[in-house]
């Protein structure tokens, strides 16, 4: 079908250079007998008849170009061909109006060669400004749509709430503990789950190891719940930053252009953002935060299970996974002990508790 309408513009195309150009050949050659050529429907007839002849050897070639701008198009983020045709639009009004203004300069290169120029770099540069700037765009009609709910920001705010987007990682979607957190009610806002975050699950569930396959599946599993059973609003951001390799970089950068919070549980992700001014909520910093505090001089019993890293260091666990590291307990592992809280370290990675074993310090 497609084949067959290439055919038909190439005879209109045929037929109208046809009336316009076989005529002023004829005169050119300024024969008498032939005159009875010179007639508008044999020169568009005989137009018609030259392109179709042509079109045995060229519509192939035209036929694969437009299939390929098709394919083209079609992969292309429909954010780029928006944005894009915005941006070439705006640009050939620009051309248009300084060609306007070069056409009162009498001189002829300028009126005829300078407005096909200025066209062709202003249509360019739009399209490219257009596709390039999308995200900060983006950006901006958000942030006219957060002007436009801010009724509804200053009431929550006066609950001590403040409505704003949460960007979830990687990290913290496979994690999985986001999912049970909104659905206690205490995250408010949008979840926002970006193109290339969803694309680094997918890869890692396609994975050939099992472990990261699982971890894949297991991501994608709670982005399913995420969506059906939490009552929270979520959204898709599709578009891209191309000029960035890493998905940290492109995470930090969203978070700029949204004005969001990036939510993870990565550690070293956390400094970059504490770094570079981004706001950003650390789930371990709120697993350690509802842990029950621990100060030391408290007495707990627990097991022994394995040596330490320094010499006669022993290594117990509490129920909720924090490592307590017992000095001089490396001979009671296997053994359940009361032992007596010296000190404990908490950071964004994680809580650790040193202590001694009670025994040993009654011995002391």
């Amino acid at each position: 079908m497609l084949k067959r309408i290439i055919q038909a513009c190439l005879l209109i195309i045929g037929g109208t250079l046809g009336m316009i150009l076989i005529p002023k050949i004829l005169i050119l050659i300024s024969a008498d007998d032939i005159n009875y050529i010179n007639n508008p429907y044999v020169t568009a007839i005989l137009g018609a008849i030259i392109f179709y002849l042509i079109t045995f050897w060229s519509v192939d070639y035209v036929l694969n170009f437009i299939k390929w701008m098709e394919e083209l198009l079609v992969k292309a983020p429909i954010t780029d061909i928006i944005f894009g045709t915005i941006g070439l639009v705006i640009g050939l009004i620009v051309a248009f109006l300084i060609g306007y203004a070069l056409s009162s300069i009498k001189v002829p290169v300028v009126n005829t060669v300078a407005p096909i120029v200025i066209t062709l770099l202003c249509g360019y540069l739009g399209f490219q400004v257009g596709t390039k700037k999308r995200d900060e765009l983006l950006g901006l009609i958000k942030s006219g749509n957060k002007k436009k709910n801010l009724e509804v920001e200053e009431e929550n705010s006066e609950h001590g709430m403040k409505s704003t987007y949460k960007i979830l990682d990687t990290s913290v979607i496979i994690d999985g503990r986001i999912a049970d957190i909104c659905q206690t009610g205490f995250v408010e806002g949008t979840l926002v789950i970006p193109q290339f975050v969803l694309e680094e699950l997918q890869h890692i569930a396609d994975s050939s190891d099992a472990l990261k396959r699982n971890r894949g599946r297991r991501g994608l599993d709670i982005l399913n719940r995420i969506q059906k059973e939490v009552a929270i609003n979520v959204e898709f951001y599709e578009g891209d930053f191309e000029e960035i390799q890493e998905v940290d970089s492109k995470l930090i950068k969203l978070a700029k252009v949204m004005e969001g919070i990036l939510v993870t549980n990565d550690f070293n992700l956390n400094k970059v953002c504490e770094f570079q001014n981004v706001p950003v909520l650390n789930i371990n910093d709120l697993a350690n935060a509802i842990k029950p505090v621990v100060i030391p001089g408290e007495e707990m019993n627990v097991l022994v299970i394995k040596d330490g890293k320094e010499q006669n260091q022993g290594v117990a666990y509490l129920d909720d996974g924090t490592m307590i590291v017992v000095e001089e307990g490396r001979d009671y592992i296997g053994k359940q002990i009361d032992v007596i809280v010296t000190s404990v370290l908490q950071t964004s990675a994680g809580r650790m508790i040193f202590a001694k074993p009670k025994l040993l310090e009654k011995a002391l």
